[in-house]
């Protein structure tokens, strides 16, 4: 396994974010829940504010596990234009309201009594546990672009060649530590690899890192 766990992962991405180190202009951004772990302890280690964007996966229907779009928090999808084409526009219509309400939802929870996100003029590390198909990253970039970052580098553990290849066509540089070219799932390249619930999340958001067991 290239990772013992999130912590692992978060440290071994961290070392290959340094140049960011310090940056005023520079923060970290992550996508819940697992990310925000990975994203907690890479901001930490880099001295810079965490914060969240949160895109929700379009699951085809009848296999909801199985992505075939996602939606950013203000309502734009981006697609696997060929699964889109099979899918019923009804179910598509009524999916993708119903996962942008639970963006916003999300979004209002996690970051509850923070002040107003602002992505403008910022060098965006966008980070998550991992990437399979990239499109919910690829919402993520969406969001930070409407934002008006200056500069969106997209940091994952791991990912397929073929999705990071797909990710740098929308992001200023994609940096991935394993790009297996056989690849199940993401959980699939971590010793441990828990469900991260929401109270996990809330103390990542009020600054506090998972700890590595010893």
């Amino acid at each position: 396994m290239p990772f013992e766990d999130r912590a692992d992962a978060a440290g071994r991405l961290a070392g290959r974010l340094m140049k960011f180190k310090g940056d005023p202009g520079a923060m970290v951004a992550a996508l819940p829940r697992g990310g925000v772990v990975i994203g907690r302890i890479v901001a930490d280690a880099l001295g810079l504010p965490l914060d969240l964007v949160v895109p929700r996966k379009i699951g085809a229907q009848g296999d909801p596990e199985y992505a075939i779009g996602a939606v950013t928090e203000e309502g734009d999808a981006v697609w696997n234009e060929k699964e889109r084409g099979k899918a019923d526009p009804a179910y598509l219509d009524d999916e993708l309201e119903r996962q942008r309400t639970e963006a916003r939802r999300r979004l209002g929870t996690y970051r509850a009594g923070l002040p107003e996100r602002s992505f403008e003029g910022k060098k965006v590390l966008l980070v998550d546990d991992g990437a399979a198909t990239g499109l919910t990253m690829r919402a993520a970039l969406a969001t930070v672009r409407r934002g008006k970052a200056a500069l969106v580098v997209v940091a994952l553990p791991v990912c397929p060649p073929d999705t990071a290849k797909e990710l740098a066509a929308d992001a200023d540089d994609v940096i991935v530590l394993e790009e297996p070219a056989f690849f199940m799932s993401i959980g699939g390249f971590y010793e441990e690899f828990p469900q991260v619930e929401d109270d996990e999340v809330l103390m990542a958001m009020k600054g506090k890192s998972e700890k590595k067991k010893a």
